[in-house]
């Protein structure tokens, strides 16, 4: 487990960030329905919502992450181990709740799932990194854009998926000059409020990588806020503007790594 060392703290549990994010009329549309993974609440969730995902409350590179979804009168579970993602069909919520509570270990969450926009038939989120400048106020440092492997329930790009930058995405896409500056325009005040709301609550934060997707119907949702070292070095051959601009943010607050 990554120990911090330089001056930047984080809100610790996407249960706990997704709370307070709700709480902010302003972000709550945005935020998607989240509980604490237990039996009760995994069946009022599956009766609620056609699929979720069952997620570790802390963890990063897609692992230890569950979809499941409700399929031909049963249930359709699939698991994220190591790099491998596995299938498993159950009759009940109970049967699928036992497998989930075998394999994991400390605590889990229940997030309703989100049907991905896709770019060439893949799923794809974004993520935006936002940062404290050394005068104090927080500023929009760089996209990345990750698109999931074929058939994989999650886009971290240590579970096969690839990354673009937000152009190539827009290019990808077919997006005109105007929807993809409108895009980024929306994403950047996105990101920008999140930090000074999550701040509010949290003194001493500096860093923090958010990631946003859109739905088939072009809504924004946030599916989740890493500020405990959020990672940039994809960018480095990628967009190494943004990067180096992200490397210049984060040593004016002692982080010296990428």
């Amino acid at each position: 487990m990554f120990v911090k060392r330089y001056k930047s703290r984080n809100i610790s549990g996407k249960l706990k960030v997704s709370k307070l994010l709700r709480a902010d009329p302003k972000l709550r549309s945005m935020i998607p329905h989240t509980e604490s993974f237990h039996l009760n609440n995994l069946s009022s969730m599956v009766k609620r919502f056609k699929k979720v995902y069952i997620k570790p409350n802390t963890g990063s590179q897609g692992i230890g992450i569950f979809n499941l979804t409700k399929k031909d009168g049963g249930l359709t579970l699939k698991e994220i181990v190591n790099r491998k993602q596995l299938v498993h069909h159950y009759r009940t919520v109970k049967d699928a709740y036992h497998r989930i509570k075998s394999k994991s270990s400390g605590k889990m969450i229940i997030q309703k799932a989100i049907k991905l926009d896709k770019v060439n038939g893949k799923p794809y989120d974004i993520r935006a990194m936002v940062q404290r400048m050394p005068g104090g106020s927080w500023t929009f440092s760089g996209f990345l854009v990750k698109v999931g492997a074929k058939g994989k329930i999650v886009t971290n790009y240590y579970q096969g998926g690839v990354i673009y930058t937000l152009r190539k995405l827009g290019r990808k896409q077919g997006l005109s000059a105007s929807r993809s500056a409108a895009r980024k325009r929306e994403l950047t005040s996105k990101a920008l409020k999140i930090a000074k709301s999550l701040s509010k609550h949290h003194a001493g934060m500096h860093e923090m990588g958010i990631d946003f997707a859109y739905d088939k119907r072009q809504h924004l949702w946030v599916l989740e806020v890493n500020s405990n070292h959020p990672q940039f070095r994809p960018l480095k051959k990628l967009d190494p503007k943004a990067y180096a601009k992200m490397k210049r943010f984060a040593r004016s607050y002692g982080r010296k790594d990428d």
